[in-house]
């Protein structure tokens, strides 16, 4: 503490023990104060301990703002409460001033005959000042009033001028503790805003959380928060605090104004008095300071933080680097606010589509039989794995006294299946239709191959489909079946006792546009009252329950038999019951499909 190593000289009034007295008293004093690291308690301390040193019926600690070069009352003691709060003086400005303005102590014992002093507390006719130095440069002063004339001697300014240098240590380490201090709140209030702001999605819920924040880490008069709109080139205000309804602009060009500046350059911009800036747009008349600070997401500016003040250089380079901080996290919360709008507006988009696409898959299917068509009750059921399947079924009537039953599976699953299916599907129909003008080649062998050529000349590789198309002759009595790679049909009729067995077809075949110039074989049965014909996909055989146990073919003839004497619709149904007791909590891994269909004369 260099500027607190002043010697006291000798005096008449300061013997050699006086001298031993006061410096180990100042030496203590000194001590004392330099030990606190509380501002507010350290100002509160200093007359104590100077009371302990002199005489005097005030006090006021002074401390200089350099920018305004004005000298404002930290502390008192003995001043009026309204004057100690609001006195602004000038350096060079009073005994106190001009202490300031020269560096040097100034001792007074008739103020009434000095033409410099200015009077703060009535009644006062002496007064001593010393300016508080550190490392060459002045900090502030200490002053002391007294009602007595002649109160103060050469011995009370030299230990005022000692003990000052000891105040202006103290009040400097005060100054950076509390500089230290603030800078980790300012750092965790950081840490913490960022967190928030990371769980806000909302767009504009976020933006205003942000205006809000910010007050946390700067006191701010006027605040707006302005996106870039790049398809414009301009930005657009989304908040604005303490603007009022008049004179600022909803959108700003990139590169006009300090605010577009900003942008344009991708830089903050300070600006202490913006009457001096040829850059500024005078839009609101009161303000005298600007701080711009662009939200940066990698190299692109998606906006900026504007902030403005009535007072000239209200902003400094702590708020340039505290704010640049606070933008880079609420740039990367807007940047994910705005996709996550885009998503959720995405999602919704296909939310819809896929809802009339479920409609159009749903359309597509038959709910009943063909008119007119007699001798056979016949049901189905599809239940898709996702939103969307790429199980198909038909039931098409070519000619009178015929019907023909496909039940397909493509494979994948969602939307490019269900497409996929739509389009074997129409296949099928057109295929079975045929039959009314070519009837060579209605039969399910040609109709498999002319649909297995088409889907080849297609070209989707990764996709195919397996389906197994019957037609039952109720005229001539008799059901023919060709197979694609579909899990086998079952059959059951009534046996020797009036028994009801089921058994599956062995029929197989080659997935249709997997390979040109697949060929199919075909079987036929004779067909009785009573008799059912049951075809599944493969979500039906294939279902697993928490073990990775198939429900497989066993257990679906099991059902066959138990409810071939039901309708066409309690056999579907109790097949889809009991496969979701089978599975249990599992969630289904296909789509599945179930066809019923029961001779009744």
């Amino acid at each position: 503490m260099p500027d607190a190593t002043v010697p006291l000289p000798a005096t008449p009034a300061a013997t050699p023990a006086v001298t031993r007295e006061l410096v180990g008293t100042l030496f203590e004093l000194g001590r004392e104060v330099t030990s606190v690291l509380d501002l507010d308690e350290l100002l509160q301390k200093i007359p104590q301990l100077l009371a302990r040193l002199t005489k005097f019926t005030a006090f006021a600690v002074y401390l200089l703002d350099d920018t305004r070069g004005e000298l404002t009352v930290a502390y008192s003691v003995g001043y009026p409460d309204e004057l100690a709060s609001t006195m602004r003086l000038p350096v060079g400005h009073g005994l106190v001033g001009n202490a300031v303005a020269e560096g040097k102590p100034i001792l007074v014992n008739d103020v009434h005959a000095d033409p410099r002093y200015v009077e703060a507390v009535p009644g006062s006719h002496a007064e001593l000042v010393a300016p508080l130095r550190r490392k060459g440069r002045v900090i502030g002063a200490l002053n002391l009033l007294s009602d007595t004339r002649g109160q103060f001697n050469e011995i009370d300014e030299m230990i005022l001028r000692q003990f000052g240098a000891h105040v202006a240590v103290a009040i400097e380490n005060a100054r950076l503790f509390e500089q230290e201090r603030a800078y980790t709140a300012t750092l965790e209030a950081l840490a913490d805003i960022a967190r928030e702001f990371g769980s806000i999605l909302n767009l504009d819920e976020l933006l205003t959380r942000i205006a809000n924040l910010m007050r946390r880490v700067i006191d701010y008069r006027t605040f707006g928060i302005l996106l870039m709109d790049r398809e414009a080139r301009e930005l657009e205000m989304k908040v604005a605090v303490s603007y009022g309804t008049s004179g600022i602009p909803h959108r700003v060009k990139a590169g006009a104004g300090l605010v577009g500046y900003a942008a344009l350059h991708k830089e903050v911009v300070l600006v202490p008095d913006v009457s001096r800036d040829p850059r500024y747009i005078n839009l609101v008349t009161d303000v005298r300071s600007e701080l711009v600070i662009p939200l940066l997401v990698k190299d692109r500016c998606i906006g900026v933080f504007d902030l403005e003040s009535p007072e000239l250089d209200a902003f400094t380079k702590s708020h340039v680097e505290i704010l640049t901080l606070l933008a880079s996290q609420a740039a990367v919360a807007i940047e994910n606010a705005r996709l996550y709008e885009t998503i959720r507006a995405n999602e919704i988009r296909l939310e819809k589509e896929l809802r009339f696409a479920q409609r159009v898959q749903a359309a597509l299917l038959p709910t009943e039989l063909p008119k007119r068509m007699k001798g056979v009750d016949v049901a189905a059921r599809f239940e898709p794995a996702r939103e969307l399947g790429g199980d198909l079924y038909d039931f098409v009537a070519p000619e009178p006294h015929s019907l023909a039953v496909a039940v397909g599976d493509v494979s994948g699953k969602g939307v490019p299946a269900a497409l996929y299916s739509a389009f074997a599907g129409e296949l099928v129909r057109s295929r079975a239709f045929r039959g009314r003008y070519a009837p060579e080649r209605s039969g399910p062998t040609a109709v498999l191959a002319s649909i297995n050529t088409i889907l080849y000349q297609r070209q989707l590789e990764e996709y195919y489909c397996t389906l197994c198309y019957a037609v039952f002759d109720l005229k001539r009595r008799i059901v023919t079946l060709a197979n694609s790679g579909l899990p086998y049909p079952i059959r059951c009729r009534r046996g020797p006792g009036d028994t009801l067995t089921a058994q599956s077809i062995e029929l197989a075949g080659v997935p249709l546009g997997s390979f040109p110039g697949s060929t199919y074989d075909e079987v036929s049965f004779d067909l009785a009252a009573g008799d059912v014909y049951v075809f599944c996909s493969d979500g039906v055989f294939e279902a697993r329950n928490d073990e990775g146990e198939e429900w497989g073919v066993p257990r679906l003839l099991r059902v066959v038999e138990q409810q071939a004497h039901g309708t066409a619709r309690e056999l579907v149904d109790a097949i889809f019951s009991a496969v979701r007791t089978f599975r249990g909590d599992e969630s289904p891994t296909d789509d599945m499909t179930a066809v019923a269909l029961k001779v009744t004369v």
